[in-house]
C-alpha cells in the first residue's frame, strides 16, 4: 500500500497508517515512510494528527542505535469504541468492543425464534447500557453500530421451527433503518458468517493468513472467503453462503450442508432423545450432559464439511480452512480432526488439500464481525471492498 503526499488525500493517509499500525502492532515513524513511500515530514504530521486525535499512542523510545532514539507508535485502545449485534436464529448478542476488538461490555437474549420487535426492543434497552458502562468521557468515542444477521430469515422458517407469520415480518423490516432511527450513530449491516470471517481475520490468532476459507457452524453454518488478506463479500453480499452447498445426505441423495452440519442437527437429535436443548444457546462455551450424542454429531459434521472443503478447493485453490462456531472449543477442535480425517477418504487426486485451522474467535465471532464494520467504514483501509456500508 502506498500513500500520496498530496494534502487533499489526508484521510487516506491517516486510514492507511492506521492500518499499517494496527497490522504491525506498533511502528516508528521511520517505518511508516518506508512501507508507504510517503515523505518523513508528511508521515511525521500524519502520525501527530492522530496522536492529537487520541487514536495512536507512544511507546518508550528504543535506544542502542545511531541517531535519535526511536519512538514506536501503537493504537489506542480507548481512542474508538464500537457496539456489534449478532441476531441468530435462537439468540441475540450485543458487545461494545474497543479499538482493538477487545469486549468490554455484552448482553445476550435467548429465544425460540427471533422477531423484529424482540430485535428491536433487545437493541432499545442494550444500547444505552453498553454505553453507560464506560467512561464518561470516553462515551463520545463510540463510533458506530454494525449488525451481522442471516439474509432472509424468513427463508429458515421451516428449519427453525418458527411460526410462518412471525417470520414473515422479516420481509418487510428495515433493520438498519429501524436501529438507525433511535441510535445517534452511524448504523451498518452485513451478512452475520460473513461478519464472522471479518472477525477471525481482524481479531483472530492466525496472523498473516490472506487466503482462506472460512465455515461458522451456528444454528445453521455458513462462512467466508477471504482472498488477497481481505474479505470477499461478493455481488450481493453473501460469497461464501455455504450452507445451501449440496453434499450427500444420510440415504446418499444430496442435501444442502446446513442439513448435516448446524447446530439445528443436534438440537433434532436432542429432542427426539428426550433431552432438553437449551444448553446448546445458553451456555455456548459448555455443553453438558449428552457427549455421546455430541459425538455422533461431530461425525455428521465432519462428513459433510469435507464434502464441501473438496469442493470448494477445486474451484479456488485455497491455502487454509478455517473451522470455528459457536461450540465449545473442545468441540470444535473435535471437528477439525474428523473433518480431516473425513478428507483423507477422498480421491485427491489433481488437488492439493488446504491446510484445516481451528477458529479463534468462537461463539462471538458474529457480534465482533458486526463491530468491525464501522472500524473498518471509518478508520481502516480494506484491500478489495469495504464491508457492509453506512
Amino acid at each position: 500500500m502506498r500513500g500520496s503526499n498530496q494534502s487533499g488525500l489526508r484521510a487516506y493517509n491517516q486510514r492507511l497508517v492506521l492500518s499499517l499500525v494496527y497490522t504491525h502492532g506498533s511502528l516508528a515513524k521511520t517505518d511508516i515512510a518506508r512501507m508507504t513511500g510517503l515523505s518523513a515530514q508528511t508521515g511525521s504530521v500524519i502520525m501527530r494528527e492522530l496522536e492529537a486525535e487520541a487514536l495512536i499512542v507512544k511507546g518508550e523510545p528504543v535506544r542502542g542505535k545511531v541517531g535519535q532514539p526511536s519512538v514506536p507508535m501503537s493504537i489506542n485502545p480507548d481512542g474508538a469504541f464500537f457496539i456489534g449485534l449478532k441476531v441468530g436464529r435462537r439468540s441475540a448478542e450485543l458487545i461494545l468492543v474497543n479499538f482493538l476488538g477487545e469486549v468490554k461490555a455484552s448482553l445476550r437474549k435467548s429465544y425460540p425464534w427471533p422477531t423484529p420487535p424482540l430485535i428491536i426492543s433487545f437493541v432499545r434497552d442494550g444500547l444505552e447500557q453498553l454505553i453507560q458502562s464506560l467512561p464518561e468521557k470516553l462515551r463520545d468515542r463510540v463510533a458506530g453500530l454494525g449488525i451481522a444477521t442471516p439474509f432472509q430469515l424468513w427463508d429458515w422458517t421451516e428449519q427453525a421451527g418458527a411460526p410462518r407469520a412471525e417470520m414473515d415480518l422479516w420481509r418487510s423490516c428495515d433493520l438498519k433503518a429501524e436501529l438507525a432511527a433511535f441510535c445517534d450513530m452511524p448504523v451498518y449491516l452485513e451478512n452475520d458468517a460473513t461478519a464472522a470471517c471479518a472477525a477471525e481475520l481482524l481479531f483472530g490468532e492466525h496472523p498473516g493468513l490472506s487466503d482462506f476459507l472460512y465455515f461458522y457452524i451456528g444454528t445453521f453454518i455458513g462462512g467466508g472467503v477471504v482472498l488477497n488478506g481481505s474479505v470477499y463479500s461478493g455481488r450481493t453480499g453473501n460469497a461464501g453462503a455455504l450452507g445451501p452447498l449440496p453434499v450427500a445426505g444420510a440415504d446418499g441423495k444430496p442435501v444442502q450442508l446446513i442439513e448435516r452440519a448446524s447446530i439445528m442437527v443436534l438440537e433434532r437429535m436432542l429432542r427426539a432423545a428426550g433431552q432438553d436443548p437449551s444448553p446448546l444457546w445458553n451456555s455456548p462455551d459448555q455443553w453438558q450432559g449428552f457427549d455421546s450424542l455430541a459425538e455422533e454429531w461431530v461425525a455428521i459434521v465432519a462428513r459433510g464439511l469435507a464434502q464441501a472443503i473438496v469442493s470448494s478447493a477445486s474451484v479456488i485453490d485455497f491455502e487454509h480452512v478455517i473451522i470455528d462456531g459457536g461450540v465449545p472449543a473442545g468441540i470444535r477442535d473435535r471437528i477439525v480432526e474428523a473433518t480431516l480425517a473425513e478428507i483423507s477418504t477422498f480421491d485427491l487426486r489433481g488437488l492439493d488439500v488446504p491446510t484445516l485451522l481451528p477458529g479463534t474467535v468462537g461463539h462471538l465471532a458474529r457480534a465482533l464481525g458486526a463491530a468491525s464494520l464501522p472500524l473498518f467504514d471509518k478508520f481502516l483501509i480494506d484491500r478489495n471492498a469495504r464491508l457492509g456500508t453506512a
